[in-house]
């Protein structure tokens, strides 16, 4: 069946369990060559989360027959594998989670139970503020300062910390959630142990920033949502969306000298919005790709809410 083809993939780290496109290919659902990467891996998401329930068989045949040139798109059910939250946003997220631990000890059962279902990553870096400059100590200052200022949230934070399962938090005064997505959280490939396999996927993502979509410098395919489709996907509720309209955008040469990526991006966004790219995924490629760097990649990015 191909809704159900599995694969072992060997490597030097390990062995590891994957969900085979091109079994829908050889079942004549799909034409992987003319699946872009994104819906590839929209697609693959879609495979391995097959319950029959949330996610059916005919969500994966839509996807799998996805159609630059269809006039509708059917609606997918996107469940990410990790969530990122900065402090603003995510400690309404942690107090829901808190308020449904004491509503089901109210009714006899275990609060314990409730945990994230997904990995989340809560950043604290709105709530940095500069009251000191310009002196050796002046970052050191200003977090003592912080902490003080914030005391009760901080507190709160950790204690969620070491309460729910899922859910780590990034302290003050290490950098902003998108600096530290790209540096230290990202996978590009992660692995979740499923029914005594390890499984190894795509690195998906949805954060409650807007400016999230740095990440896809990476090759990491993430968006920013609102508070409430954060929580839905916290508890591994599908984010319903339609599959989307695919823009590929080609890039030849590199960047001469003088030229940064500031200067591109602008370049990039004003050719999109005379285009009217709204609401579209946009997929780089071809040979100029591979001359840019990871941060220049970042930037333009980092851009696309724009």
């Amino acid at each position: 069946m191909p809704f159900t083809q599995k694969t072992t993939l060997h490597t030097p780290h390990g062995t590891y369990t994957i969900y085979r496109l091109d079994a829908l290919e050889k079942a004549g659902l799909t034409r992987l060559n003319k699946l872009p990467f994104s819906i590839r891996i929209l697609l693959e998401q879609t495979l391995r989360q097959l319950d029959g329930e949330a996610i059916t068989e005919q969500h994966v045949r839509d996807l799998a027959g996805w159609d630059a040139t269809a006039a509708e798109r059917p609606s997918v059910p996107f469940k990410p594998a990790r969530v990122v939250m900065q402090d603003f946003t995510g400690v309404p997220a942690v107090v829901d989670l808190a308020a449904m631990r004491s509503a089901v000890a109210r009714l006899g059962g275990d609060p314990k139970k409730v945990n994230p279902l997904v990995p989340v990553d809560l950043v604290i870096d709105h709530s940095v503020q500069v009251d000191f400059f310009a002196s050796p100590d002046a970052l050191q200052r200003n977090a003592e300062i912080e902490f003080e200022r914030n005391r009760e949230r901080y507190e709160f934070l950790h204690w969620g910390k070491n309460a729910f399962d899922n859910f780590r938090v990034v302290p003050p005064a290490t950098g902003i959630v998108h600096q530290v997505n790209l540096e230290y959280l990202a996978k590009v490939v992660m692995t979740k142990m499923v029914n005594g396999e390890t499984v190894a996927l795509p690195d998906t993502l949805v954060g409650t920033d807007s400016h999230t979509t740095m990440i896809n410098g990476l090759g990491v395919l993430g968006w920013g949502v609102g508070g409430i489709e954060a929580e839905a996907a916290v508890v591994g509720v599908p984010i319903d969306m339609l599959a989307p309209d695919v823009i590929g955008f080609k890039l030849y040469g590199q960047l001469p000298d003088g030229v940064t990526a500031t200067d591109l991006v602008l370049t990039v966004t004003q050719m999109l919005r005379k285009r009217g790219v709204v609401e579209k995924f946009v997929e780089f490629f071809w040979p100029g790709l591979s001359t840019m760097s990871l941060p220049d990649r970042a930037t333009i990015a980092n851009m696309a809410p724009e």
